[in-house]
């Protein structure tokens, strides 16, 4: 990857100072064309100075109300360069506008400003660094979930497929500063760094942890012994596909009903059962009450699978387990149950 690769920031400012040098040109060129024509005409025809402003004015835009008086041969063979040159400004004015649209430069920067606006809108947000195998699951499972994200690409073929997709996308290294704080690192709820090489994901955490000390940063590694250097590097989690593919083929080939149930609540089947992590709040209505008191079951149809308090985790909850606030509840159930759930826990 080339840390200079564009992105959509440096794609604007482009398009910005072309347009900027272009209007720049017709502008200067059309003042310097005024003072000679201002100046002209007081030296050869000794007109005061709104007469010969009166003169230049009309005679550059070509409306020719008329001669405030009468042009000497030398005045007239001016006024005849005046026109040339104003015509010239026009032309190359129009030119430039035509050479704009054509170009597809405005549709470029209107596609930018708009993308740059809806980067600048989010909040709560994943970015996804790498749109390989791994960055396609993710992204499927983001989509899955509703959650808002930004995929940050070195290849363009992926960054356009990403786009028609209808993606918030950014062209470039993920482990460039300017491109993380492009992609909102500073309001994100996590990153997740999935390309392909481990040493390149090494930089990516190292240069988001640097931005935000507190994002919780996922890291996918390819060998083992990447792992360690990840979280040093600062992820809070490293995932090494092989393993968790090996575990589960291994899975499915002598506990296939367990492995039948983890497809059902991993893959949101016909039933829609999820795992959920929720927090309980001081204000919840379920803070400071045990499991049977909750009536998570009976109430909700909740199923409490483990629970969290104060860095412990119970992976085996009773009935006498007491909620407290800030506990948080690893819990199945379907969708709209959930939802319920988390409306309570607030």
């Amino acid at each position: 990857m080339n840390p200079s690769s564009t992105t959509p920031p440096n794609r604007i400012r482009r398009v910005r100072r072309r347009l900027s040098r272009r209007f720049s040109i017709t502008l200067v060129t059309l003042s310097g064309l005024l003072v000679v024509g201002v100046s002209g005409y007081h030296l050869l025809e000794g007109m005061n100075f709104i007469d010969a402003l009166y003169m230049t004015i009309t005679t550059i835009t070509t409306v020719g109300f008329g001669e405030v008086q009468p042009l000497s041969p030398v005045g007239r063979l001016f006024t005849i360069g005046l026109i040339i040159g104003g015509v010239s400004i026009a032309a190359y004015a129009l030119g430039s506008a035509a050479q704009f649209v054509v170009s597809g430069d405005w549709q470029t920067y209107l596609q930018e400003r708009r993308r740059r606006h809806m980067l600048e809108q989010l909040n709560g947000h994943i970015i996804v660094c790498g749109y390989g195998r791994v960055g396609k699951s993710v992204v499927h499972q983001l989509c899955a979930e509703k959650l808002q994200f930004v995929v940050i690409e070195a290849e363009a073929e992926l960054l356009l497929h990403l786009r028609e997709l209808g993606h918030l996308a950014l062209h470039g290294n993920a482990a460039n500063e300017e491109l993380l704080k492009a992609a909102g690192i500073d309001r994100a709820r996590g990153l997740v760094a999935c390309v392909g090489a481990d040493a390149e994901n090494v930089y990516i955490v190292l240069t988001a942890r640097g931005l935000r000390p507190d994002l919780n940063i996922v890291a996918r590694a390819s060998y083992e012994e990447s792992e360690a250097k990840l979280l040093r590097a600062g992820a809070n989690r490293v995932m090494l596909p092989s393993n968790i593919a090996g575990r589960r083929m291994v899975t499915m080939l002598v506990r296939p009903e367990v492995a039948d149930y983890l497809d059902v609540i991993s893959h949101a089947s016909d039933l829609e059962l999820l795992v959920e992590q929720i927090t309980i709040a001081e204000t919840s209505i379920l803070a400071n009450k045990t499991l049977t008191e909750a009536e998570l079951g009976p109430r909700w149809g909740i199923t409490v699978l483990a629970c969290a308090t104060r860095g412990r985790m119970n992976l085996r909850p009773g009935a006498n387990t007491l909620i407290e606030p800030g506990t948080r509840l690893i819990v199945l159930g379907t969708r709209d149950q959930l939802q319920e759930l988390i409306a309570a826990a607030g």
